[in-house]
């Protein structure tokens, strides 16, 4: 899924936990993926490193059919601007990109000036 999580995507999430600073960081991409368990450190299967994730409330239920969780999980690419910071995003930024100063348990975060166009952009403005 992309950054256009609504609240009711997010309704049980009690916490979300940082594994980085994230004054470094202009974005984090965001995505719900399914997990065996509401309230441990997810697997996490792509390119690239978690910078985060959610836990979720007691009353959070799996899927029916599947018997997983979906959780948000908040990563960045190898390609992502905090690794490359002349490369693809340099300007702009990946639709699912979101400013991580903006994202609160059960909150979907938000695209600001720094997330789309970085620290640098943001500190010449007048």
């Amino acid at each position: 899924m992309s950054s256009l999580l609504t609240e009711s995507d997010l309704i049980h999430e009690a916490e979300v936990v940082w594994l980085e600073n994230l004054e470094r960081l202009d974005y984090v991409r965001q995505a719900l993926d399914k997990t065996k368990r509401r309230n441990t450190k997810p697997p996490y299967a792509r390119d690239g490193r978690m910078v985060g994730y959610a836990l979720l409330d007691e009353d959070a239920s799996p899927d029916p059919d599947s018997g997983l969780y979906k959780r948000r999980v908040f990563f960045l690419l190898p390609h992502d601007r905090d690794s490359l910071p002349d490369g693809l995003y340099r300007e702009g930024a990946p639709g699912e990109a979101i400013d991580p100063r903006t994202i609160e348990p059960r909150k979907p975060g938000a695209k600001t000036p720094r997330s789309q166009s970085g620290s640098a952009a943001v500190a010449s403005v007048p």
